[in-house]
């Protein structure tokens, strides 16, 4: 008996050790200690600088040691599309995210349900249908006239307002967005809905990227503390019950526009119908819509942002833009029909995702078997890591990475969805979106309202730097200070953003003037349900599921 107890004490004992260590037949990574494996390692911020440095150390796949849990890291475009898009049926559920799911979403945000979970599975699996069927490239084209409406409107506001461009710019995105998923337009910067869905995003993407919520993960023992000693666990309801909310009240506003007969086309009119069908509750449908107003909203936010950092950074590249539109547009706005004779501007919109991806370090997937790949063990529930900063800031992939340079992609004709499924992953352009099955279903409609927004932009301004009034010296935004969270974008930085010419300042106006014609003054609501625009890039339906 007494061996028998002391091979039992061995055995925890032995057990306790490997805590933190990193098996033999894993990914290699950096050195661990005892029980918490490199844990310590993870900085609080910058976290996509870090994870490109052990990418180029360790190479494009290597593991992390988290305690009990192991991370591996994907950073590069072969190995991504080797293991999430062409394993996806193992690549594709999300780890258990106790800040982002519990807490903040109270189970019911679709973009951190677990795929193989029996409470989530099936519920997943039909949003991801439904989110195919109400955000294809068919109904992606009912929403062209919302972009061109949008896009003259925040022209306005950058003429009247320069100073705000950041919120002009996250008003656009947010405008289009409301129309296209509730059907109403965000009007202002000042709206009340549009401010507290932002308020919302920005203080949750804190949260879910936080240590404490990494540690929570981890330890999942640590959730049994009294509230008084996790705070963010009574911030994070309180956040979930306002969301809730907000996201339900949207919902239902539409659904009851919807019966009466008044809405205008939005995916809300899609969902009704399809609630219908599918017997799904009004919460998890506020839920699939209101995640596809943040989501929708800030990744094309931060990109444009961006965008407009990088022109102040690199005016010879504004001009090289500028010149191909005046050969191509002259005194007229682009629009979608001249994506095609606009080389180097598709190449810009190529490029700005490249250079500000939003989604630096992507969403974490988890995997749900044991798999082998390259010799390696990778065991199941292990954190998948898509290291989008790592492969976009790849200096063999792309030389020079920091620098803006749209003619990496010159010749590069393909759509965002075109350059996710070409089978050869080095002809893959970007990995904003993700990839496999946890792709962006909206792909189609930020390609082109990013399309709209920089054409337009260059075509009508001129992005200069600031000018610091003591010293009178150029302020030149620092490109490595951004906003850290779960997405990310460039701190708020100065600009000088002024109209090219008198004459193109005025056409602004008069294209505002003659497109919100159709608009109702008093409310800048449609009067009626818009015509759709005509344009010229017909594709086949294309259906991943």
């Amino acid at each position: 008996m007494p061996n028998l107890v002391e091979h039992k004490q061995g055995l925890a004992i032995w057990r306790v050790s490997q805590i933190g260590r990193r098996p033999k037949d894993y990914p290699p990574g950096p050195p661990t200690l005892p029980l918490i494996g490199n844990l310590h390692q993870i900085p609080n911020e910058k976290r996509h600088l870090q994870f490109q440095k052990w990418a180029q150390e360790y190479g494009p796949v290597f593991s992390l040691m988290l305690g009990t849990k192991v991370m591996i890291v994907l950073s590069s475009d072969v190995v991504i599309k080797d293991l999430v898009d062409k394993r996806g049926v193992i690549y594709s559920s999300r780890p258990q995210a106790y800040i982002a799911q519990d807490i903040l979403s109270g189970g019911l945000r679709p973009l951190f349900m677990q795929s193989d979970d029996s409470s989530s599975g099936g519920v997943w699996k039909m949003a991801r249908r439904l989110s195919h069927q109400i955000l294809n490239i068919s109904a992606a084209r009912t929403y062209v006239p919302y972009q061109d409406l949008e896009n003259k409107a925040m022209l306005l506001d950058l003429l009247e307002s320069p100073q705000d461009f950041i919120d002009q710019i996250r008003r656009y995105s947010a405008s289009l967005t409301t129309q296209m998923v509730f059907g109403y337009r965000t009007t202002s910067i000042q709206d009340a809905r549009f401010k507290q869905a932002f308020g919302i995003f920005d203080r949750s993407s804190e949260l879910i990227a936080s240590r404490t919520a990494v540690m929570l993960d981890l330890l999942p023992i640590l959730r049994m503390l009294p509230e008084f000693l996790i705070p963010v666990k009574k911030e994070g309801r309180e956040i979930h019950r306002q969301e809730r909310k907000l996201f339900r009240d949207l919902y239902l506003s539409a659904k009851q526009g919807i019966d009466k007969g008044t809405a205008k086309p939005c995916v809300c009119a899609d969902l009704v119908k399809l609630q219908k069908q599918e017997g799904f509750s009004d919460e998890l449908a506020a839920y699939i819509s209101g995640s596809l107003l943040q989501a929708g909203s800030e990744t094309t936010a931060s990109i444009l942002v961006g965008f407009v950092q990088a022109m102040v950074l690199f005016p010879e590249v504004a001009k090289e833009a500028q010149a191909e539109i005046d050969r191509v547009c002259g005194d007229r706005m682009p629009d979608l029909n001249d994506a095609s004779k606009l080389p180097y501007i598709r190449a810009c919109a190529k490029e700005s995702l490249r250079w500000m991806p939003g989604f630096f370090l992507g969403i974490p997937h988890a995997v749900t078997k044991d798999d082998v790949y390259q010799g390696y063990h990778i065991p199941k529930d292990a954190t998948v890591i898509l290291n989008v900063w790592g492969v976009h800031y790849d200096p063999e992939r792309h030389p020079d990475p920091r620098r803006f340079d749209p003619t990496r992609y010159i010749n590069d004709i393909q759509s965002s969805i075109d350059a996710a499924i070409n089978p050869d992953a080095t002809k893959r352009d970007h990995f904003v979106f993700g990839a496999g099955r946890r792709r962006c279903q909206g792909i189609h409609i930020a390609d082109r309202s990013i399309f709209l927004a920089l054409s337009r932009m260059l075509w009508a301004f001129d992005f200069r730097r600031a000018v610091d009034p003591g010293t009178l010296q150029d302020v030149v935004p620092d490109m490595d200070e951004v906003v850290d969270g779960i997405m990310s974008l460039p701190k708020p930085f100065k600009a000088n953003i002024v109209p090219r010419s008198s004459p193109k300042a005025r056409k602004v106006r008069e294209e505002w003037a003659e497109v919100s014609k159709q608009l109702d003054q008093k409310t800048l609501e449609w009067k009626d349900v818009p015509k759709g625009l005509i344009w010229g890039d017909e594709q086949p339906l294309l259906d991943d599921l």
